[in-house]
C-alpha cells in the first residue's frame, strides 16, 4: 500500500521517498540528576525523574486517530517537517481529525 505526503518544500510526493521519524510526543522530559535530591518543584526525586524520562523514550501508543508525526524527506530536500495524518486510512488531515483540502493521499495511486 502506499500514500503520498506533502512536502512543505517539494509538494506531494510518494511516501517512499521518506522517513519515518515517529509521532510527535512533546518536549522531552528533565532529566534526573543523580546527585540530587528531591525536586520541590515537580514533587519528584532523581529515580522518578528517571523514571519519566525512560517511558518517554521508550514507550509509543500506537493510536488509530489523527495525530501529528514527524517525516524527513530522505530522497529528496532533506528536511524534517510534522504533519497530521490518520494512520488508519493514511490520509494527511488537520489537527483533531478532518481530511486536508487537497491533501489526500490514496491507497493505490502513485502518480
Amino acid at each position: 500500500m502506499t500514500f503520498r505526503l506533502t512536502c512543505p518544500v517539494c509538494g506531494k510526493r510518494d511516501v517512499y521517498e521518506f522517513a519515518y521519524g515517529g509521532p510527535e510526543r512533546g518536549p522531552r522530559p528533565r532529566e534526573a540528576d543523580p546527585g540530587a535530591g528531591p525536586d520541590p518543584a515537580d514533587g519528584a526525586g532523581p529515580a522518578t525523574g528517571a523514571e519519566a524520562h525512560f517511558r518517554w523514550a521508550q514507550f509509543r501508543m500506537n493510536r488509530l486517530e489523527p495525530q501529528e508525526e514527524w517525516w524527513h524527506h530522505a530522497a529528496g530536500c532533506g528536511v524534517w517537517f510534522s504533519t497530521w495524518r490518520d494512520p488508519a486510512t493514511n490520509r494527511e488531515s488537520r489537527p483533531g481529525g478532518g481530511e486536508a483540502s487537497g491533501n489526500e493521499a490514496s491507497g493505490g495511486d502513485s502518480s
